[in-house]
């Protein structure tokens, strides 16, 4: 029997920490934070639970068209006046109105935030010049949605970010999840979410290997776009998981290479190894899930360090098998 050691020897952990950088010795490039940007974040939950009656929720809404539109669903609607009337219900809900209140008490400086915000906007201009930054608003969803990402607007659920030990979570969220809604979280998983737009993929490739290769250029794209962020925060791993994966990176690989898993079809067979769960049991209780997603994220870095890729290259590749025989993968001894 194998076992996947979670503890791991603190020589080990020693060894692991001194191969990545540290927050302290990671700096963003002045050139790149020189880039020419048009940023705006609009705190929309503070103007919406604040309205007093229909006059003033239709400005807001007229003030608003795209938010209307497209986050709203006005469509949806068989006129203006029935979503007023439902609007109007939210506001005055009191659960609505305290976790609003909760929701400005934790996020009330949302500079941080916003400085990440712009500064991975202009990372991403930097290598799509052609981007333009989407407005951005905040409100609070009612545990509705976390993110609305449209072509040119970018809508946050705060509500979805507060403490992990809030007395206000999302029921329909398994702790192992709900875990990473955290407000350190957020922006490294809006730019994951991001990424999507960028990463072409061969829709009839459904294998394994193609899904580990989608998912490993997105947390790639995330790295280079926000180069000082925790991988931690980009993958959804805490700490003694990702340096207890990489001690027993050979188990995990041997683990895809005995069961011929990379060019496995079967979507249940894939969710195993790729879907959310608390850990990856075919493996070991003791390893996290999601773990063929770390091991894409590692062959797209083998990949991109070995041919000397730029993250357009990169996110235009949709090779998957391309990408891993390029790659020259091994697990790290």
């Amino acid at each position: 029997m194998r076992y996947f050691r979670l503890l791991i020897p603190f020589l080990m952990i020693s060894i692991f920490a001194s191969c990545g950088k540290t927050a302290d010795e990671c700096t963003l490039s002045d050139k790149i934070l020189n880039v020419p940007l048009d940023f705006q974040v609009e705190r929309l939950e503070k103007q919406f639970f604040n309205i007093q009656n229909r006059q003033e929720l239709s400005t807001f809404l007229d003030q608003h068209p795209d938010f209307t539109y497209e986050f709203l669903q006005e469509e949806a609607y068989s006129n203006r006046e029935e979503l007023e009337e439902e609007l109007m219900f939210i506001i005055e809900d009191t659960l609505m109105q305290e976790l609003n209140s909760e929701v400005l008490k934790h996020f009330e400086d949302f500079d941080q935030i916003e400085q990440d915000l712009e500064n991975a906007f202009k990372y991403i201009k930097y290598y799509y010049p052609d981007f333009q930054a989407p407005k951005v608003y905040t409100f609070v969803s009612g545990f509705s949605a976390d993110f609305y990402l449209g072509d040119d607007i970018i809508v946050i659920g705060l509500d979805y970010f507060l403490p992990a030990d809030h007395q206000f979570q999302p029921d329909e969220l398994p702790q192992y999840i709900s875990n990473r809604y955290q407000k350190d979280y957020l922006v490294p998983t809006l730019i994951t979410a991001m990424s999507a737009r960028y990463n072409k993929t061969n829709m009839r490739d459904n294998t394994l290997l193609a899904e580990m290769i989608f998912y490993g250029k997105s947390y790639h794209f995330t790295k280079a776009i926000m180069p000082c962020t925790p991988d931690s925060l980009i993958l959804g791993y805490s700490q003694d998981q990702i340096v207890a994966s990489y001690a027993n990176e050979g188990l995990i690989w041997s683990h895809f290479i005995e069961n011929e898993l990379l060019f496995e079809t079967n979507p249940f067979e894939i969710r195993k190894y790729t879907g959310e769960a608390p850990a990856t049991d075919e493996i070991s209780p003791d390893a996290p899930g999601r773990i063929g997603r770390w091991v894409g994220w590692n062959i797209v870095d083998d990949y991109v360090d070995k041919n000397n890729v730029s993250l357009p290259e990169l996110m235009e590749e949709s090779r998957s098998e391309h990408i891993f025989r390029q790659s020259g993968y091994k697990p790290r001894r």
